[in-house]
């Protein structure tokens, strides 16, 4: 079936010329319909029909990983043999080692930890073993930090709480265990000290019910042991008071201050 989008774009080289399929390498493909003007083209400017020619023919992907098109050796990437994509991992352009970053085993993408194309470098903080984590850690990109974050070991993990990013250090606060996790209790973001309040165990809470922002002390609200929501009762905002004689007109915060020394993910409390 011809792609719709095949006829409004019109079949030019990737070098912005007229096709030629008399002179093209592959033209013994033609007379077989294993490739089409406009269809499925691998000298075709667009990609579509450059993938369609390599879906057609993956036999010859380890061929065309040496292509001069970038496009063509990105997605030939796709289809080659791992040998043969390793050796795009210093490929020019980013395109194609973005590919080679998805094909290659967790532990070949060492040569690929320190590309210079932040893109690589996130999809190697995805896959990368958690031993070579560590090594991302300081990357300049704080989008590659929080995957590290997100994956990095507890014992690590401790080593990000001052991480210049905000998003960094909530996904720091969303993992780390007490005591470090109250370490961002006084974190200048409201959102990590939000995950704080969602997490800190409830003897804990008490520190936080004078906290600027609104919804950290809506988040104390939820939790918060009885001694706590009667000071919370007397609040500025009127939805925490009213969440809070809410909780205390109920019997809830009754069972005392809690074990500071327990953790308290959302999901432990719910079972």
């Amino acid at each position: 079936m011809i792609d719709p989008q095949d006829i409004d774009i019109p079949p030019l080289s990737w070098q912005g010329t007229a096709l030629d399929c008399d002179s093209c390498v592959h033209r013994g493909l033609r007379a077989r319909d294993g490739c089409e003007l406009g269809h499925a083209c691998v000298e075709d400017a667009y990609a579509r029909r450059i993938d369609r020619f390599m879906r057609w023919h993956p036999e010859l992907a380890n061929e065309l990983t040496r292509h001069p098109h970038f496009e063509v050796r990105a997605i030939a990437a796709r289809h080659a043999d791992v040998f043969i994509v390793q050796r795009l991992a210093c490929d020019p352009d980013e395109t194609v080692r973005l590919q080679v970053a998805m094909r290659l085993p967790p532990h070949r993408l060492q040569p690929l930890m320190h590309d210079p194309h932040r893109e690589v470098r996130l999809r190697v903080a995805q896959r990368v073993p958690l031993e070579s984590l560590p090594e991302l850690m300081n990357d300049a990109d704080y989008g590659v930090r929080r995957v590290v974050a997100r994956r990095l070991s507890l014992p690590l993990l401790t080593a990000m709480v001052d991480d210049p990013d905000p998003e960094v250090r909530v996904a720091v606060a969303e993992r780390l265990e007490m005591p470090p996790l109250w370490r961002l209790a006084s974190d200048t973001s409201e959102s990590v000290r939000r995950v704080v309040a969602q997490r800190a165990p409830v003897g804990l809470l008490g520190a936080l019910v004078q906290d600027p922002d609104l919804l950290v002390r809506w988040e104390v609200a939820q939790r918060a042991p009885a001694d706590v929501l009667h000071r919370l009762s007397r609040d500025p905002a009127a939805e925490i008071r009213e969440l809070a004689l809410s909780r205390l007109l109920d019997g809830e915060g009754d069972g005392g201050s809690g074990d500071p020394s327990a953790g308290t993910d959302r999901e432990a409390r719910h079972g």
